[in-house]
């Protein structure tokens, strides 16, 4: 029973409350550096482990932490935990970091990361926070690169900066722009909606 309820908190950040499709949350980041599948996969999982991080440690402290200052609280816990997050990626993997740039650090204000620490990690236990954190965290994950992959593909032509088809065809560069993000992200929520109220709908009859 317990371990089907841990399966169920992570299932619900990767499903049933996917930050990005589902609670519209992320915006920022998902728009701006979907545009290469490194870029989407890089910054969810460096989100991933700052999620995973601070939810075990404010569930930890959860008791300790006074009411009048938890956000406050909460945010220099996540400040700390992306601050490592972005030394290791500039020591490790400099030209990822150079790609990502200032939406590294401004992981500390994402609003899934806070969400989360206030809605689940300040009431639950360390456990369960830490496997919210990796639900929510895979779900971002997933969300960033599906976008990703798309956007690259159709606005670049590649893969993981593998030409798919060369100069066969020309790839329409507004998917690789700002807009082509929000053409993309809308298409994507809209396929999803759609594939849900169909499974609601045969489930119904």
């Amino acid at each position: 029973m317990a371990e089907h309820k841990n399966i169920k908190v992570v299932l619900n950040g990767l499903i049933t409350e996917n930050p990005t499709f589902v609670q519209l949350l992320g915006m920022c980041p998902t728009l701006a550096v979907t545009t290469s599948l490194q870029n989407g996969l890089g910054m969810g999982l460096s989100a991933t482990a700052v999620l995973i991080a601070s939810n075990f440690l404010i569930s930890l402290l959860r008791k300790v932490i006074p009411e009048k200052v938890r956000i406050a609280a909460f945010v220099v816990i996540i400040a700390a935990f992306v601050t490592l997050i972005e030394m290791a990626l500039k020591a490790f993997v400099p030209d990822l970091a150079d790609q990502l740039g200032i939406f590294i650090p401004l992981i500390v204000v994402n609003c899934i990361i806070l969400a989360r620490a206030e809605a689940f990690a300040s009431k639950n236990s360390i456990g369960k926070s830490a496997l919210d954190g990796l639900g929510m965290g895979l779900g971002f994950t997933c969300a960033l690169c599906i976008i990703s992959a798309v956007r690259e593909f159709f606005g670049a032509g590649t893969i993981w900066n593998i030409p798919i088809y060369g100069t066969v065809l020309t790839p329409p560069a507004i998917i690789a722009m700002p807009p082509g993000g929000f053409i993309v992200l809308g298409l994507l929520i809209a396929l999803i909606n759609y594939i849900v109220a169909k499974r609601k709908a045969g489930a119904d009859k």
